[in-house]
């Protein structure tokens, strides 16, 4: 960052003398000006093209430049390369110019501010930018603190002033500052003006909540701290005036010291990337080394003999310095296979990510108001490819919003209700809460359930009243009183809050403080109490004291804090109620609570003032004082006496188990790292579906010493390792990671385990020579809980998993405790919570609810993820395609660096004909809706395993992109070689097949880009086609006769385009190439849909057949051959089964009413902004069932078919026989239950009364069902559907024609209606099998081959004839039908969801009404 002043020498120490600029002048300190800008009108363009030219990628392309301007090695206009290279440039550097504009607007805006200054004995307004050190300045209410002042004096009493950290920690609660006593006394003009104290203090630095210094003045030495600190910043509060002494000015202060950079994260695409760049170039240098030597040896060889035709340039005495010049010549004409704009087009899509992000409404808290935010554009795509997350709890996973629970003191727990038999009461059993009306001062919101802790406060307790007395007083609340008996308490944490407020309700009000005295009411008697001391609480005392003196002068010091902490420093005669106590803190835990324990100790007068004195020691000590400070508080907190335990409740926030539960099923491991203690991180862990009894074992870590937690870590090992190797959670071992990621054999192990370690076990386990046994074990389990962890502890954990798992790390927090863990995690994501907005500021992404991180990685991280793997593929396939056009070509002109195609089309296909239609794909593009994305989770896992973008689909890309050049080159090559016009004049020259080979490439690529783009939207055929014309549109401009006349010399291909074009031949080669590069793309794709589909071509296919547009997801309007003769006819469809209804047309959206989901209904694996929400099976009849659900029920996997099942009965007729259709064909074979022959297959039960079977096959209607179930096997198994009971409607049966039969209507012959028939079959195919436009194409293709063939074998009298099975809403059992009399086999078995085709040598069947004879065939 840039700043006003120049750089100076670091400083040992700050000295700044009170009214005496002389003096602070001579060690040149920092003015209170700042700049965050990095240029100006002068600066900005040498500034940034230096910048610029730092990336190597720029730095290349100005080396071609200049080479270009060579005329000995250019073959090409140096615009060729000038023009993309000053586009990537301007583009850049506008995004520069444009965003350090806003700094300098905002640097003026506050370097302008006013504030009032002490100078020569008066108050002068100066601006802030004119403030320097050792100024005092006068500050009023509501007033910004301009510079990092020491509090001089204030208005209030005590010099005490309020100040709001907001914009420094997000904190908006009020801090109290104090005044030293000996300047607190200074609050006149003339008094103040003859201040000559001297500060010596700590360097310049960016620790918010430290500082150490000392005022000497007056021949003393005076201690400084944070607390007498009013930082840049921050903002006067409730407080008329304050003086401050500027020790920090400018960039020195505590807030820019934090505003640096923070550290530049790049994916693993990046870091791909730019290996696979240098490959490129690599390669490059490869080919103009082949056509360098190609050069040589054929000016050797061949060249020679031309000399009086093609002489050599005068600096040419060879044919070895002939290819020298060559081999730079084809590095000018290849080198857009290293694209330029490759990086910026990169930055343009994930600008567009980012902004998709920001802009998503089912990512804004209405009740906060809160957007989620991208804070970086860098990091989208690796959104989808995380494997580790890596949570806080407190106000994470909970709402940080603490409420009292229970209590235990002196050995008794308060908080249960009991009934009359002395069982426990729940929630909903229990009787009114507490009346407190006693207290005016209660606050209305307070609720307790157990009358008998109030009970202990009235009869005067004195173990009561002294619990009670500890929470008011020990604490660092303000309270703020605007009407009379109306308390408001301001507190730094919510725990703090909730304790005060308790002690409130049972009659301790704290109603106010000041920097000696705390006054709080017990039982309506005011009492104020003098506030000796503050041992202040941190990360590690994980405690707080206050010392006071009573009314009665006896001191007393009061603690609370972490059991873990406070039981070791307890006197050994309170052992048998530490006992009872753990016993009420384990009870505590259990429920998920807080705790904190309490203790207090009387103090002698003499030992306090001594113990005093070292304290006064300590705080002055320049070197090492926070850690002197902590030995004389260790000192003083120790042999207390125990009083209790506190038991506070943070609720979980909404969505949280579902969103844990979700995250799972995509192969996400969740490690919570919370400071609390065990018990209740465990029940957390419960609580929000982490831990579930579906876990084999939880392994538990509580060893205090390395070798205990090493035997422990080792038995957990050995139990993995022993348990039987079936796959858990659903996943094959070799589907969870390849085997070149597994670090162990115990990442392929069966069960769900868990793992949970404390935090002195921790600090073992990460020591050097363990950290990999931890990582191990920890990786092995599915959960992992880390207790009463640091921050720093945090943070180990990340590094550890980032160092050696080579995975995606994500972290997620809501406090400041939490900055360092989201700073080393790849990704951070910031919670806008109760604890401010440290962890926001330090993140990448930030929102303000954990459930919305499932819509931020399986929605938009995977859409990210995925566009970004399609664009660099596609960008890489266009490249090489445009570029080896040029190798191949070198071969046929003598190895001369002669371009095929036209210069200015070299300079504008990448920046004009191929640019936008791959933004657009890269941008916009999703290969499923976004709430299939969270109903299918395994959906993510290419991601996590870099599956869509690798070395081996570079590859691919490139071999594409070869193969497609080598056809746009070789086929026009081969076809102009013996073409004629249509007047009989050789069609071959270099202008015409220069203008073929671009088209070509142009229409292929554009064809290209349509079959992978999977989401159509306006824009993508705007710009698509959009190309296409502009292309044309500059192809007949440039070839036209006025450019000629004004640019003859630059314009040379006059009238080449419309001649060439109007040839019928050119025009076939173009389409012919076009045909030939793109149809084993679309053979390719289609076979692998087929053969070997991906899980999203899956989860498209599914909703196509269940008739629902996989992009806008609305139900298409397909209705199928049997609908169609229903509803011409006006005939209602028949029922489906007894009871039931027929589907309602595809082309009518449904119902969606307001009617409660019936009792057990199942919940869909996603919801947005409420949490999930029951699917009525009323409210939506025919859509796609709930199929996230069946990934993973509540149940676990082995219950998932019964859940399914339930499900089902709740669907009305059609619905439900559907269903139960889709869940036996996704049955797991663990679950598929064999049928003897003859047994009818099992139905889901409807209303209890199991349905009949169905009737058996006559017996003369084929084969035994023996031989059919044999059959049945040769195919894939699919697992019989559940029949309909009853007849249904008029289809009684199949039956059976063969072409000797008569036709049915006596209307026309029968292969002409089955050709009727099998088109309407091809035309719902069409429909059902196309989860995206890319495959269409080919369908029609092998729809018409395949009618062709069949035409051409019932013309020729073949024996051979194909079934068709339409499997509507009926069951045909799931196999194929027996086979008829002289049938010697099925010849196929088609298991697509709409539509089977059995092929065998008698005859064909069907289900198609209007095909069903008025009488019975002879052959059923």
């Amino acid at each position: 960052m840039a700043l006003c002043a120049k750089k100076r020498p670091p400083e040992e120490e700050r000295r700044a003398r009170a009214n005496d600029r002389e003096y602070n002048e001579k060690f040149q300190y920092a003015s209170n000006c700042i700049k965050t800008s990095k240029y100006n009108i002068l600066t900005f363009l040498p500034v940034n093209l230096f910048e610029q030219f730092q990336e190597v990628a720029n730095t290349y392309f100005l080396f071609l430049l200049i080479l270009q301007l060579i005329p000995q090695v250019s073959s090409l206009s140096w615009f060729t390369t000038i023009v993309p290279l000053v586009l990537v440039l301007a583009i850049t550097a506008v995004k520069d110019a444009t965003d350090d504009y806003f700094r300098h607007k905002s640097d003026n805006q506050v370097n302008n501010r006013q504030s009032q200054v002490l100078i020569d004995g008066s108050l002068q307004q100066e601006q802030w930018m004119n403030v320097r050190v050792g100024d005092i300045i006068k500050l009023e209410n509501n007033q910004f603190v301009a510079a990092d002042l020491l509090l001089l004096s204030s208005s209030e009493p005590h010099g005490l002033c309020y100040i709001e950290t907001a914009e420094l920690d997000g904190e908006t609660n009020m801090k109290v500052r104090q005044a030293i006593p000996v300047t607190s006394e200074l609050g006149d003009i003339s008094r103040l003006a003859k201040f000559d104290g001297e500060v010596v203090c700590e360097p310049p630095n960016n620790k918010l909540d430290k500082f150490s210094g000392a005022l000497y003045w007056k021949e003393s030495k005076f201690p400084l701290s944070n607390q007498n600190m009013l930082l840049r910043g921050c903002v006067l509060r409730n407080t008329e005036w304050c003086f401050g002494l500027v020790v920090f000015a400018g960039p020195d202060t505590k807030l820019m010291q934090n505003s640096g950079r923070t550290k530049f994260k790049r994916t693993s695409i990046d870091r791909l990337m730019n290996t696979l760049v240098l490959w490129i170039f690599g390669f490059l240098v490869c080919m103009g080394v082949i056509l360098a030597i190609g050069n040589a040896i054929w000016e050797h060889e061949v060249g020679t003999r031309f000399q009086v035709y093609l002489p050599w340039d005068e600096a040419v005495d060879s044919a070895f310095f002939s290819g020298f010049l060559s081999f730079w010549s084809y590095i000018i004409i290849l080198n857009t296979v290293v694209p330029i704009s490759l990086y910026v087009s990169v930055e343009v899509i994930r600008l567009g990510h980012s902004y998709f992000i920001n802009w998503d409404r089912k990512m804004f808290c209405m009740k906060k108001q809160t957007p989620a935010e991208a804070r970086t554009t860098t990091l989208n795509e690796e959104l989808g490819q995380v494997e580790y997350v890596f949570s806080d709890k407190t106000g994470t996973l909970t709402q940080n919003v603490m409420v009292f629970h229970k209590c235990s003191v002196r050995g008794r727990s308060y908080g249960d209700v009991f009934d009359v038999l002395g069982h426990k009461a729940e929630l909903g059993e229990r009787p009114q809460p507490v009346d407190f009306s006693f207290n005016p001062l209660a606050d209305k919101k307070f609720l307790f359930w157990d009358p008998t802790l109030l009970e202990a406060v009235k009869v005067g307790d004195p173990h009561t009243h002294e619990f009670f007395r500890l929470l008011s007083l020990c604490h660092t609340v303000m309270s703020e009183e605007k009407n009379e008996g109306e308390l408001y308490y301001k507190a730094q944490s919510p725990d703090e809050g909730a304790l005060v407020t308790a002690a409130r309700n049972f009659g301790f009000v704290f109603r106010s403080r000041t920097p000696k005295t705390i006054t709080v009411h017990e039982m309506g008697t005011a009492v104020t109490y003098q506030l000796l001391a503050i041992l202040d609480f941190n990360n590690i005392r994980k405690r707080m004291s206050v010392i006071v003196r009573n009314p009665e002068g006896r001191i007393r010091l009061y603690c609370k804090g972490a059991d873990t902490i406070l039981l070791d420093r307890l006197h050994p005669s309170t052992q048998e109620l530490l006992n009872t106590t753990t016993d009420h803190l384990n009870e505590y835990a259990g429920e998920g609570l807080r705790t904190l324990v309490l203790a207090y100790k009387d103090l002698d007068e003499e030992y306090y003032e001594e113990w005093a004195q070292r304290r006064l020691q300590a705080s002055l000590a320049q070197d090492s004082r926070e850690d002197r400070l902590a030995s004389v508080y260790e000192e003083v907190e120790s042999d207390m006496m125990l009083l209790g335990a506190t038991a506070i409740e943070d609720r979980l926030q909404q969505g949280v188990p579902e969103t844990i539960a979700l995250l799972t099923l995509a192969n996400i491991k969740i490690w919570v790292l919370t400071g609390d203690k065990q018990e209740t991180a465990v029940n957390i862990g419960y609580s929000c579906k982490m831990l579930t009894d579906d876990v084999t074992e939880v392994f538990v870590v509580t060893g205090h010493t390395v070798l205990e937690v090493r035997e422990e870590l080792r038995k957990a090992r050995e139990k993995m390792m022993d348990s039987p190797h079936t796959v858990g959670n659903g996943f094959t071992c070799q589907e969870k990671r390849p085997s070149s990621k597994l670090t162990s054999v115990l990442e392929a192990v069966a069960g769900e385990y868990a793992l949970v370690i404390n935090g002195h076990s921790l600090a073992h386990a990460l020591e050097a020579d363990m950290e990999l046994e931890f990582l191990e074990t920890a990786c092995a389990c599915k959960a992992v809980i880390c207790c009463r962890v640091t921050p720093l502890q945090k943070a180990q954990v990340v590094e550890l998993v980032k160092k050696h798992k080579k995975a995606v790390t994500l972290a997620i927090g809501d406090g400041a405790n939490d900055v360092s863990m989201i700073k080393t995690a790849h990704i951070g994501v910031g919670i806008s919570g109760q604890e401010g907005i440290q962890a926001v500021l330090a993140s990448d992404y930030s929102f303000s609810q954990f459930k919305f991180l499932q819509r931020l990685l399986l929605v938009h991280g995977r859409w990210s993820y995925l566009r970004m793997c399609k664009f660099l593929c596609y960008f890489f396939y266009k490249n090489f395609a445009f570029t080896m056009v040029h190798f191949w070509f070198g071969f046929f002109c003598g190895f001369s660096a002669q371009t095929v195609y036209d210069q200015y089309f070299i300079t504008l296909y990448n920046i004009v004909y191929t640019s936008l239609p791959v933004l657009a794909m890269g941008v916009f593009d999703q290969d499923v809706p976004e709430q299939r994305s969270m109903e299918y989770p395994k959906l993510y896992e290419p991601g996590q395993l870099n599956l869509l973008f690798n070395k081996r689909e570079f590859f691919i890309c490139i071999a594409q992109g070869i193969y497609a050049s080598v056809l746009v080159f070789f086929l026009p090559y081969g076809v102009f070689a013996e073409a004629a016009r249509d007047d009989g004049a050789q069609l071959a020259d270099y202008q015409s097949f220069a203008v073929t080979v671009a088209t070509s490439l142009v229409i292929v690529v554009s064809v290209q880009i349509g079959l992978d783009t999977g989401y159509w939207t306006a824009i993508n055929h705007f710009f698509i086609w959009g190309s296409l014309a502009v292309y044309f549109a500059i192809l007949f401009a440039m070839h036209s006769d006025g450019l000629f006349r004004m640019f003859p010399n630059q314009f040379r291909f006059v009238g080449n385009a419309q001649s060439s074009l109007a040839q019928p031949t050119v025009w076939l080669t173009i389409a012919l190439t076009t045909v030939v590069c793109i149809l084993p793309v679309v053979a390719f794709r289609f076979l692998k849909l087929s053969l070997k589909p991906d899980l999203s071509d899956t989860v498209s296919a599914r909703l196509s057949a269940w008739g629902w547009d996989p992009v806008s997801e609305s139900p298409r309007a397909r209705v199928p051959a049997l609908r169609a003769a229903w509803w011409s006819r006006e005939i209602p469809p028949p029922p489906l089964c007894p009871g039931g209804s027929g589907p309602p047309p595809r082309g009518v959206r449904p119902r969606r009413g307001p009617s409660p989901p019936p009792p057990g209904a199942l919940q869909p694996a996603g919801e947005e902004e409420e949490g999930p929400a029951p699917l009525h099976a009323e409210a939506r009849p025919h859509q796609l069932p709930p199929l996230g659900l069946r990934l993973r029920p509540p149940g676990g996997l082995r219950g998932a078919h019964h859940v399914r099942q339930e499900h089902a009965a709740q669907l009305p007729g059609a619905g439900r026989l559907r269903h139960a259709l889709r869940l036996r064909l996704d049955r797991e074979p663990a679950q598929e239950e064999e049928r003897q022959p003859g047994q009818p297959p099992r139905q889901a039960p409807e209303g209890g009364a199991p349905p009949p079977p169905p009737a058996p096959l006559p017996a003369d209607s084929g084969p035994d069902r023996a031989q059919a179930q044999n059959q049945k096997q040769k195919g894939p198994r699919l697992g019989p559907p559940l029949p309909c009971p009853g007849p249904v409607g008029r289809l009684k049966s199949l039956y059976f024609f063969t072409p000797s039969d008569p036709h049915p209507r006596g209307r026309e012959p029968l292969f002409l209606n089955y050709t009727r028939m099998y088109r309407r079959e091809a035309r719902d195919l069409l429909g059902l099998a196309c989860p995206s436009r890319r495959v269409r194409l080919s369908l029609i293709c092998v729809c018409v081959w395949f009618h062709f063939v069949f035409f051409i074998w019932q013309v020729e009298g073949a024996s051979e004839r194909l079934l068709c099975c339409r499997r509507g809403g009926w069951s045909t059992g799931g196999y194929p039908p027996p086979q008829p009399p002289g049938c010697t086999g099925w010849l196929g078995w088609d298991p697509c969801p709409g539509l089977r085709l059995l092929v065998g040598p008698w005859g064909w069947w069907s289900t198609e009404e209007d095909l069903v004879p008025s009488e019975s065939p002879s052959s059923p």
